[in-house]
């Protein structure tokens, strides 16, 4: 049981880091982020918050999941 406690909290707060990247990311415009606007129609790609969203998860779940 303990087990279980300890996965919920550390995805709770992996999803508090996620939640705060992206609020932090939608202020900024990333270098390497893309932006479209055509008339009322907006596309924003943010592939320079992808990759780092993407290196940040990579080295999170590494340590958690080899510690086991």
């Amino acid at each position: 049981m303990q087990d279980v406690g300890r996965l919920l909290l550390v995805f709770g707060v992996v999803l508090a880091v996620i939640g705060g990247g992206l609020m932090l990311f939608g202020r900024f415009n990333l270098p390497g982020d893309v932006t479209f606007r055509s008339g009322a129609v907006t596309i924003y790609v943010p592939i320079a918050a992808s990759i780092i969203l993407s290196i940040v998860l990579t080295v999170v779940l590494n340590v958690i999941f080899r510690q086991k």
